[in-house]
C-alpha cells in the first residue's frame, strides 16, 4: 500500500440515558488529504474549549491548516521518504496546506510555521525536526515534540514513511507578535 492511500480509523464513544457508555461511531475519516508531501487525516476538531463532553466534533469534511480560534484539531499525518518526492511536489504540497510558498525566504524547503502549539508524537518510523537555528533531533515512533509557533521543517530520510498523531492548540499569538513571545536562550 502506498502511503498515498493512508486512512486512519476513530471509534467515538458516548454515554446513552442511561449512563452506559457505548460507540456511537466506528469509521474512517472522511476528513483528509492526501498531498506528495504528507496525507493528512483530521479525527476530532472543536471550536472552543473546555468542550461538553457530549457535544460532536466540527469536523466539516475539509482538511484545515490552523485549529479554530480557541479551539484544537486531532490528526494523524504520514509524511513518506524523501527521496520517494519531487522537489516541485513537496512545496506544491506545502504551498497548499501552509498558504504560503514553501522556502520562501528561508534556505530550506519545508521549512514552515505556524500560529499554534503543535503537540506531534511519533506512531510509526522515525524523522527528523530542524529548526532556522540549525539545529535538528531525530525523533522516533514514542518520541513528542512540541512545537511552539517554531519554523521548522521535517525530514524523512530513511526509506520507510513516518506517521505521526498530531494534536494543534490554538493561540492568542498573531504572526507579528512571534519575535515578541519570544523566550530568552
Amino acid at each position: 500500500m502506498s502511503y498515498l492511500d493512508e486512512r486512519a480509523r476513530r471509534v467515538i464513544s458516548a454515554n446513552d440515558s442511561e449512563g452506559k457508555s457505548y460507540i456511537t461511531k466506528d469509521e474512517l475519516t472522511e476528513t483528509r488529504e492526501a498531498l506528495p508531501a504528507f496525507v493528512l487525516n483530521d479525527l476530532w476538531r472543536v471550536d472552543s474549549l473546555p468542550v461538553k463532553i457530549t457535544d460532536d466534533d466540527t469536523l466539516t469534511g475539509t482538511v484545515v491548516n490552523s485549529p479554530p480560534s480557541a479551539g484544537l484539531v486531532v490528526r494523524i499525518v504520514t509524511f513518506p521518504p524523501e527521496s520517494a518526492i519531487e522537489e516541485s511536489a513537496y512545496n506544491a504540497s506545502f504551498d497548499k496546506f501552509h498558504g504560503m510558498e514553501s522556502g520562501i525566504g528561508d534556505d530550506e524547503k519545508g521549512m514552515h510555521g505556524t500560529l499554534a502549539v503543535d503537540i506531534v508524537t511519533i506512531l510509526k518510523g522515525e524523522m527528523y525536526c530542524r529548526f532556522e537555528s540549525g539545529e535538528e533531533t531525530l525523533l522516533r515512533t514514542g518520541d513528542t515534540i512540541i512545537n511552539r509557533g517554531t519554523k521548522h521543517v521535517w525530514s524523512v530520510r530513511g526509506t520507510e514513511p513516518c506517521t505521526v498523531v498530531a494534536t494543534v492548540l490554538s493561540t492568542d499569538v498573531l504572526a507579528e507578535s512571534l519575535v515578541s513571545a519570544a523566550e530568552p536562550r
